[in-house]
């Protein structure tokens, strides 16, 4: 296939259009066959350009006047689409100008410009937010949704576990992947009706995917499954707990080591360990969140995020649009409707 071009939105993001163009050079010289589309504060770009000669070389530069901010709600951000740096990037993607889209920008925002913009997959609902969160397995695990669905259905869940498959197929090479449910318990009479109907749909189905039931928050990270499948109110909170246990981790550590003599010279022992763990625990590596179920890639970067992470992002996106994510969850629908054979579990999808 024709090398990706990612869609940039330079002026989302904390750092603005000198991290997002410092990103995309790291991602470049990881990756030579990338091309990009900057759209932002033309001069701001071109300036940061200058400092990136190959990447200058490969990418084009599109004037958007206006920035959606964090403070941003989706309305607003809805209304500036034709004229926002995060809405001309979406627009590209539906356009075809690019493969891909990534913004660090407002994540209501995103969420509502790019789904009207691109539009969800003929047969999904709603689309989900999903990211690969750190694990103690072979691999990172994907889990979704992470915030866009605070209320969802029995047929969301269903679609989230398909899509979330077939993410997990694309990035981590997964041929069948395990998926799990998350909920209070792992017996199967433990939750709401919601939860038991889609476990009941999922274990019926005849699908590239292994369903394992129902996992309890604290195996979020022990590698035991490929996919973790919430609403994205649970989901929400399950991640920026973790992440916020993470951080505690850290902190205490590094409280620990410096609270003497002694222990400053554990620290010196430890070094190794600890950066290992650093390096694991650093959401830079894991940067990327993906909205799956619309007409189109769009990935979300950290606003936070530094060079590194903006490049990781870039990273997800290029390889989506490569291994045409689309394109498997369009399949695993497909199969899903035609192989469903328990009553249920047609009336969950036909609803």
């Amino acid at each position: 296939m024709s090398a990706p071009r990612i869609a940039i939105d330079a002026m989302g993001g904390d750092g603005g259009a000198s991290r997002m163009v410092a990103g995309a050079a790291l991602a470049l010289a990881r990756s030579p066959d990338l091309r990009f589309l900057f759209v932002g504060d033309e001069g701001a770009i071109s300036a940061e350009l200058g400092r990136h000669e190959a990447l200058a070389a490969a990418s084009e530069v599109t004037h958007a006047a206006d920035v959606i901010t964090g403070d941003d709600k989706p309305g607003r951000a809805l209304r500036r689409a034709k004229t926002s740096s995060m809405g001309v990037a979406i627009a590209a993607v539906k356009d075809g100008r690019a493969g891909a889209a990534v913004s660090g920008g407002n994540t209501g925002a995103l969420m509502a410009t790019a789904k009207l913009a691109l539009r969800t997959m003929r047969g999904i609902d709603r689309p989900a937010l999903a990211a690969l969160l750190p694990s103690l397995g072979h691999n990172d695990v994907v889990m979704l949704d992470l915030g866009a669905n605070t209320d969802c259905d029995a047929r969301n869940l269903i679609e989230f576990a398909l899509m979330g498959a077939a993410y997990a197929r694309a990035a981590l090479d997964i041929p069948r992947p395990t998926v799990a449910l998350l909920n209070i318990g792992t017996e199967a009479l433990k939750g709401t009706d919601v939860l038991k109907d889609a476990a009941a749909a999922l274990r019926e189905a005849q699908l590239p995917l292994e369903f394992t039931g129902f996992i309890e928050g604290d195996r979020l990270s022990r590698g035991e499954v490929d996919v973790i499948v919430s609403d994205g109110f649970s989901g929400n909170i399950a991640l920026k707990t973790a992440e916020g246990t993470a951080r505690f981790v850290t902190d205490l550590l590094r409280r620990s080591f410096e609270s003497s003599f002694r222990s400053k010279m554990g620290f010196l022992l430890s070094k190794p360990a600890l950066h290992m763990l650093k390096v694991h625990l650093d959401p830079n590596n894991h940067n990327g969140a993906v909205f799956l179920g619309l007409n189109g890639i769009v990935v979300k970067s950290h606003g936070g995020a530094d060079d590194k992470g903006v490049a990781n992002a870039i990273g997800v996106a290029a390889k989506l649009v490569r291994d045409d994510l689309n394109r498997r969850i369009a399949h695993a629908l497909a199969d899903y409707r035609a192989t469903s054979s328990n009553d249920g579990a047609q009336a969950i999808a036909a609803q």
